[in-house]
């Protein structure tokens, strides 16, 4: 990661506050930031967003904003940071990053934990920005999760919610039928609108699946209590492949990235923004290092299962859930 001047940085400042609107102190750039909802994983995104940019001495004025999954509350938030003046608007999830490119075209947006840009018209290609729009993605493995997930219980069932709204979330559920069939799994799926559906959703496919599979679908994470509190009510194990929203347990092995890190990314997109590089000049970022992924096994969940977790797997993970309570470790030397 390139480090810019402080020299850049007062420049870029300078630049921004120049022809912009309503300002919190002068000379000092807006940065909007809105959430598609308020849920462990995206809270993590903008702390990190935050955090990188004071570490690295940016100074700026923020609008925080969350649109509770409505459509039509993401669209208010991006007319809100147009009449206000934003100079650069942040998009962290699907739903709000849409709104905001429909809204802006005259200055940068900068989406975050997005599956699939493409999909959703906000970029050509997943490898790099395009006209005012760029950001930082969230895909994950979705094939080699299942194949891993398999080792530890070899379901046949799989089941899968998600929500019918978000083009992330159908993207993701159409990978993973994929990955099914190539498998041999019967994939089974089931559709939301909102959080409140994921308990039926989930009671409705109790006896048809031997496991549930959790994506970081926006809706399903910000509600996961419920799907793992109904999976254990019928002995059903849940896999998941978001670590941030499973440290509370529920899910007996889980295999993601940090999204706080994620976040930490998107600020250095950001600040090459504040040094005066154009969106589309900047390329999509993912997380793809190995380093970045973390895994959380929930033993407790596990035993209740009567299903054996091997102490190999033990030894590489990151957080053990265990006896109630969380504990997080240092991972074996390779």
């Amino acid at each position: 990661m390139k480090k810019l001047t402080a020299a850049l940085l007062i420049g870029a400042t300078a630049l921004l506050a120049q022809g912009c609107g309503k300002k919190k102190e002068a000379g000092v750039p807006v940065i909007g930031i809105a959430k598609v909802t308020s849920h462990p994983s995206l809270d993590a995104t903008e702390k990190g967003i935050t955090d990188f940019l004071a570490e690295k001495g940016v100074k700026a004025a923020y609008d925080f904003q969350n649109a509770n999954g409505d459509i039509n509350t993401a669209a208010s938030i991006a007319a809100k940071f147009k009449a206000d003046g934003a100079d650069i608007a942040v998009g962290i999830g699907t739903p709000v990053a849409v709104a905001l490119a429909s809204a802006y075209s005259d200055k940068p947006v900068i989406f975050s934990a997005i599956t699939d840009p493409v999909s959703a018209h906000l970029v050509e290609t997943a490898e790099q920005g395009y006209k005012n729009v760029t950001g930082a993605v969230d895909t994950i493995p979705i094939r080699e999760q299942i194949t891993e997930f398999r080792k530890v219980y070899p379901f046949k069932k799989l089941g899968f919610i998600y929500t019918s709204s978000e083009s992330n979330s159908v993207s993701m559920a159409a990978t993973a039928k994929k990955a099914c069939e190539e498998l041999g799994i019967e994939f089974i799926p089931a559709t939301i609108t909102n959080s409140s559906e994921i308990k039926q959703a989930a009671e409705s496919l109790a006896g048809r699946v031997d496991a549930f599979y959790v994506v970081n679908d926006n809706a399903l994470v910000a509600g996961v209590n419920s799907l793992t509190a109904t999976a254990a009510a019928n002995k059903i194990p849940v896999f998941s492949g978001d670590i941030t929203s499973s440290l509370d347990g529920g899910a007996i092995y889980v295999l993601g990235f940090d999204y706080y890190n994620l976040g930490r990314a998107t600020g250095e997109i950001i600040m090459e923004v504040l040094s005066g590089k154009s969106p589309a000049e900047i390329p999509v970022y993912a997380l793809t290092d190995p380093k970045d992924y973390k895994m959380l096994l929930d033993l407790d969940a596990a035993k209740r299962l009567g299903i054996n977790i091997p102490d190999e797997l033990k030894a590489k993970a990151d957080y053990i859930y265990e006896n109630g309570s969380l504990r997080q470790r240092e991972k074996s030397a390779e």
